[in-house]
């Protein structure tokens, strides 16, 4: 039985706490939450789990595998203790919001040779995982532009902005993971422009609500992303990767399946509220693979390096954003 230990109670922490607890081949050991709270308490009930602190997880030798789902803030520091203890680790992005952080903890952990998946679900998710792989088998032809749509359903609080790191490397993160993902090779140039268009509040907070950015890889193949903070139908989650041979979509998932014809047209209903919902089925195949990585040794479809390469892509983006030039990156460019 492969025992885990989960760091952080708040919203991702809780799906990926119940979803490590549900596994047949592992058990929830501890949970760690600084904060009190009734979440806190009701998924260690929930989990059969233990609340503890950090020292207690480090020290324990049957902790094989550690999750961090806590604040960014703690991120850097908890991978490198997990690192130093020789746990395998499963960390949400980003691991920090400062670029030279990302670099050294990248190295250190990778120096380490411990096993470490990143939080990036897409890559889990179905229906992301057949564009790929129709693309990497060749099926659809060469991949030749990728269009994607983000859109949050409404703006978050302003609280959450300031903490966030900026749009680009809050929301608009997973959009440079998939195009690394699908494209099969690095960036090379990054042009974004962004603007406060939607909340006054985001904008006192000094982000961003609504971006363009355009990628071109280093074989010279296109990727436009399209990022807002607000969709009035709901969670905007799109993307069409055009091929020589086929184009392949990734549509909205609908709340019902069903679609109803009358004389007034057609009706469907409004796509699933958030990330959560839309990403369930993801965020368990994630979870999935983490404890195939502890239990059989196979490498996960997102390592802390391609968390690292994202990350330059957005502080790329913010680059060009803020002087209103492309920027031409390569694997040593840094802010």
């Amino acid at each position: 039985m492969i025992e885990l230990a989960v760091f952080g109670a708040g919203r991702i922490g809780q799906v990926h706490a119940l979803n490590a607890a549900a596994h047949p081949s592992a058990r929830l050991k501890y949970i760690v939450d600084p904060v009190a709270s009734e979440h806190r308490e009701h998924l260690a009930i929930q989990t059969r789990a233990v609340l503890c602190e950090p020292e207690d997880v480090f020290a324990d030798p049957d902790i094989a595998g550690i999750v961090i789902a806590s604040s960014t803030d703690t991120h850097a520091e908890l991978l490198l203790r997990a690192a130093q203890a020789g746990k395998a680790v499963f960390c949400e992005k980003p691991v920090s919001l400062d670029f030279a952080t990302v670099v050294d903890v990248t190295s250190k952990v990778e120096n380490a040779g411990v096993a470490c998946l990143l939080g990036f679900q897409r890559r889990y998710d179905p229906d992301y995982r057949l564009v790929r792989d129709r693309i990497a088998s060749g099926q659809a032809g060469r991949l030749e532009h990728i269009v994607m749509h983000t859109r949050d359903p409404s703006p978050p609080p302003r609280f959450y902005v300031e903490r966030s790191g900026g749009m680009f490397r809050d929301q608009a993160i997973h959009d440079f993971d998939m195009a690394r993902y699908l494209l099969g090779e690095e960036i090379a140039i990054v042009y974004a422009v962004g603007k406060s268009l939607i909340d006054p509040e985001i904008e006192a907070a000094g982000d961003i609500d609504t971006a363009m950015i355009t990628l071109t890889s280093v074989s010279g193949r296109f990727v436009q992303m399209i990022n807002c903070r607000r969709a009035p139908f709901g969670y905007d989650q799109r993307l069409e990767a055009l091929c020589s041979s086929e184009v392949l979509y990734v549509e909205n998932r609908p709340q019902r399946g069903v679609m109803i014809a009358d004389a007034n047209g057609f009706h469907s209903s409004i796509p699933m509220n958030y990330f959560i919902e839309r990403f369930a089925g993801a965020y368990l195949a994630e979870m999935h693979a983490f404890i195939d990585m502890i239990e059989k040794g196979t490498k996960p479809l997102a390592g802390i390096r391609d968390g690292l390469e994202a990350q330059r892509l957005a502080e790329a983006a913010i680059v060009s954003m803020t002087t209103g030039s492309p920027v031409h990156i390569s694997s040593d460019w840094h802010p």
